[in-house]
Parts: structure tokens; sequence; C-alpha cells
């Protein structure tokens, strides 16, 4: 059995977010929350977030236990780009890509 939860564009880019992904890939649930709240990254809360989630997903609806949970999965893909124009020299502008992520935590029993 395995339980799962979603984030949607999240305005971090997806490169910066799989960085802090894959410090708590394979790892125990409550190992990864210690990594998490203790990573100094801008995608880090909004992970733990997501885990905590996933976790009260997996105890309330699919009884499973806490202690025995694992991150089996977690997968970042890249959301909509979000497109602004920067004004530059001789009246030219550049093209600024705001990138979003949509974030997904899959949890299974040991």
């Amino acid at each position: 059995m395995e339980a799962k939860a979603h984030l949607t564009m999240l305005r971090v880019t997806p490169q910066k977010t799989r960085l802090v992904a894959d410090l708590i890939r394979g790892k125990g649930v409550g190992e990864a929350e210690s990594i998490l709240r203790f990573t100094p990254r801008s995608s880090a809360q909004p992970l733990l977030k997501l885990l905590r989630s996933a976790k009260a997903n997996a105890v309330n609806n699919h009884d499973m236990f806490e202690d025995s949970l694992v991150v089996s999965k977690i997968m970042v893909d890249e959301g909509p780009v979000i497109k602004r124009y920067l004004p530059r020299a001789r009246g030219r502008a550049d093209l600024l890509r705001k990138r979003t992520s949509h974030i997904t935590i899959i949890l299974e029993e040991k």
C-alpha cells in the first residue's frame, strides 16, 4: 500500500528543489523530517509540509503505521513558467523566466 501527496505551482525552480528532494529519497519519515527541518534551502519548508501531509494521509486514510513509513519515491517535475520582461539598455527587453515546480511524494511501509 502507498500513500501520496502532491504540491503544485511551488515558486522554486525544479533544479533547486531536486537538490533537497535527493536528500530524503529512500529515508524513513522521521529521519527525512529532521533532515528537512535543518536544511537551509528555500524549498525545504514546503517539502517538509508536503511530507507531513503524506504521512497524515498514510496514517488516517490507509491505516499504516507511522514508524514503518519510508519515502519510496519523490518526483519533482517542471510546472508552468511565468514570463516577465526586464527593460535593458537602448530600448531592448530581456525575458525573465520564473519557473515553478510540481512535487509528488509517495510513502510506503517498510
